[in-house]
């Protein structure tokens, strides 16, 4: 099996920065590409940042310039940098990542984290 654990979220005042983290462990042959996503009460959960396994990044237009994505795949680890954070940032952010299992099968399943709470207060 394959476990993805968040970390970093928390309440912050308008202005500030968060870091939030995604590990992956268990089965895991390769992972190609990792995200970020997010679910705000009564909304549908949306793409917040993804990262392929080369550093190829894409974000959506209300995080650019304020949220960068990175990761380390040594750590199969993904990374959330938010600065200048906004009470609409408010949500539960939830990682997401592609993995390979197993050298013998080429299919890449998608995997999501439990989530972690980002407040942002005004």
């Amino acid at each position: 099996q394959v476990q993805l654990v968040e970390s970093g979220g928390g309440l912050v005042q308008a202005g500030g920065s968060l870091r939030l983290s995604c590990a992956a462990s268990g089965s895991i042959f390769s992972i190609n590409a990792m995200g970020w996503f997010r679910q705000a009460p009564g909304k549908q959960r949306e793409l917040v940042a993804t990262i392929t396994s080369g550093g190829t990044r894409n974000s959506a237009d209300s995080v650019k310039g304020r949220f960068t994505i990175s990761r380390d795949n040594a750590k199969n680890t993904v990374y959330l940098q938010m600065n200048s954070l906004k009470p609409e940032d408010t949500a539960v952010y939830y990682c997401n990542a592609g993995v390979r299992r197993y050298s013998s099968d080429s299919s890449y399943y998608f995997y999501w984290g439990q989530g972690t709470q980002v407040t942002v207060s005004s």
